[in-house]
């Protein structure tokens, strides 16, 4: 289940890649508008800008805009900036991986087969979901 800090993240992201082409966005705004606590938001946008997500800008007209285009952050990205690993179990991630405490013979456990294949199409799923392909989403279900 993804945690509420990434969620907001992706919210943010998303209200960022709708805003017009390169007009910076107030955290105030981004936090009323997509109900995220503010103070929350700002360190979730500081997260966002050191992995190179986001950018900031100071003074007047300032605030936060994408550091990318939309379509070059994908979900899987960013949930894994947020969240960790993709995969269900510790032994069936790529990047995040970890034996099981409790495993007696990972080589022919059904268990880390089945969610190795449902980590590979979560990651194929969300890899190929960007910013710009969800944002798409959200204008045909708003028409």
């Amino acid at each position: 289940m993804l945690a509420q800090k990434t969620r907001y993240a992706l919210r943010a992201l998303l209200y960022l890649a709708e805003a017009e082409k390169g007009r910076s966005v107030q955290v105030a705004d981004i936090a009323a508008t997509q109900q995220v606590p503010r103070k929350y938001l700002e360190l979730i946008l500081l997260d966002l800008k050191k992995a190179g997500m986001v950018s900031s800008r100071r003074g007047p007209g300032g605030g936060y805009v994408l550091a990318r285009a939309p379509a070059e952050i994908s979900f899987a990205e960013v949930i894994r900036l947020m969240d960790g690993p993709i995969a269900l179990v510790p032994c069936a991630s790529q990047n995040f991986y970890e034996r099981c405490d409790d495993c007696h013979d990972e080589a022919g456990c059904a268990i880390r087969m089945v969610m190795a294949r449902v980590r590979e199409d979560a990651d194929r799923i969300l890899s190929a979901t960007t910013l710009a392909n969800a944002a798409a989403f959200e204008v045909l279900a708003a028409a």
